[in-house]
């Protein structure tokens, strides 16, 4: 007579508990990418003297224009002057590594 075999209750895997790729990051890349060198991490010193100078005069370019003590009086001219600088420091706090 044949053996009847025994069916079990596992996955069709074969594999009980846990899958393999359960903990992983689906749509991570296979390829290597090698880390950035600590070189390049460092920005040159110019950046940040440049950051807190456009920062800095942006706020006193709007100071001096509400205190009327620019040429000319008081001006929009002068209010997006100062924004323009303010701008251009928070862009430079961008690049600052």
């Amino acid at each position: 007579m044949a053996r009847s075999k025994k069916t079990s209750m596992r996955a069709p895997g074969g594999g009980g508990g846990r899958s393999k790729g359960a903990g992983r990051n689906v749509g991570a890349s296979k390829r290597y990418t090698p880390p950035v060198p600590m070189s390049r991490k460092r920005s040159r010193p110019w950046v940040a003297v440049a950051l807190f100078a456009l920062l800095g005069l942006g706020v006193l370019v709007i100071l001096l224009n509400y205190l009327i003590v620019l040429p000319g009086g008081a001006s929009n001219w002068y209010l997006l002057l100062g924004l323009a600088l303010m701008a251009g420091g928070f862009l430079m706090a961008t690049r600052y590594r």
